[in-house]
Formats: structure tokens, sequence, C-alpha cells
């Protein structure tokens, strides 16, 4: 299924989640780099250029080339109250043909973790993903000790699935993570994470 940038978009409860625009850059480097110390312990290292508007006008065109093209549906989480940038949801490396799966990573600014948006973010991609993307399963992964991250997958009704050995470098090291996914037609109950 091709989609264009006009037609993603999912309302939540709070929220819009939508593409990120160029128009973006100021609201995203300013909540990058004050969340900076809550987000560099579970995410890979940050080029040099990170925060620059260079590297936020690729990331722009890589978002809505992967859109256009089927293999990634990359979000920004605006609430609607006040157009204020929350965090961001990717879903990654969609895979179609016996597959029809894909990847979920996101991350969320400092002063706004713990207050459900990313759950209610995660709830709303499940559902796009299953019933308009026609994806069968969708996976996730993360640190075995980022205890709020494991939370809100299984709130979302992922389970877990096993460990992966050096499956990510993470702030400059390669380290295991634990494996979660969420089936459209899960039989399997509630898993006991280890």
């Amino acid at each position: 299924m091709r989609l264009t940038r006009r037609k993603v978009r999912i309302d939540t409860e709070r929220m819009i989640l939508r593409p990120p625009q160029h128009s973006d850059f100021r609201a995203w480097t300013a909540l990058r780099r004050d969340s900076r110390e809550f987000l560099t312990p579970w995410e890979p290292t940050w080029a040099a250029d990170h925060l620059t508007r260079k590297s936020f006008t690729n990331r722009v065109y890589w978002a809505h080339r992967s859109i256009a093209n089927g293999t990634a549906l990359p979000l920004f989480l605006i609430r609607h109250e006040d157009d204020t940038l929350l965090g961001a949801i990717t879903l990654d490396h969609i895979r179609r043909g016996p597959a029809q799966a894909g990847t979920t990573g996101y991350w969320i600014g400092a002063p706004f973790a713990r207050q459900g948006y990313m759950s209610e973010a995660i709830g709303a991609v499940v559902n796009y993903a299953f019933t308009v993307l026609d994806l069968s399963r969708i996976e996730a992964a993360c640190l075995a000790e980022n205890a709020a991250s494991r939370a809100v997958l299984e709130r979302a009704g992922y389970k877990y699935e096993g460990v992966a050995q050096s499956y990510l470098q993470i702030a400059g090291r390669w380290r295991n993570h634990v494996l979660y996914a969420n089936l459209r037609h899960d039989r399997r109950g509630r898993t006991q994470a280890g």
C-alpha cells in the first residue's frame, strides 16, 4: 500500500500523529536538546550533527520517502490542545509478502514522560498497522533495564518473546535487548517477561 504524506494522520484522544515537517525543526531540536540526559541512556550515540537543520531536513525527506514507499511510518506526536511536539514513534522495517510485519521504535521528551502519551500513541499505531496497513506482526525491542519502555509495550498488548544478544549499539556499546511482539490474531495469552 502506497501512502502520501497528506493521507497519514492518526488522531487520538489527546494527540495528532503525523509525519515530521520542515517547520518542526525548532521544536524538535529544543525538545531533543532539553531531553538529552533523559534520552541518551536508551538510544544509539547521537551523531555530531544530530541537532542541526541539515540533519533534520534529511530526516524529514527520509520520513516522506519511506511513507511513499511503504517501508516506514515515522510520526511526530503533537498535542491537540497547544500543538506541542511531545516525541515521535516510527513503524519501521515494514515487510510485506509472507511476513506482513514491522518494528516499532519511539521516544518521548522528558517533560512529557509518564503521562500516558506514549501508551496512547503506540495503541493508535498498532491499530493503524493492523487495520489500515494490514500487518500481522509488530515487533519492538528495548533494553532489559528500561522498565518504563517494557511497561508501555506490555500495556499496548506486546508480549515478551526473548532476548537478542548484542542487538543494538546504545550509548556506544553493543547491548542485549528484550524482544516483544504484538500479533493481530494473538492466542498466546499473557507471557512472563524474563
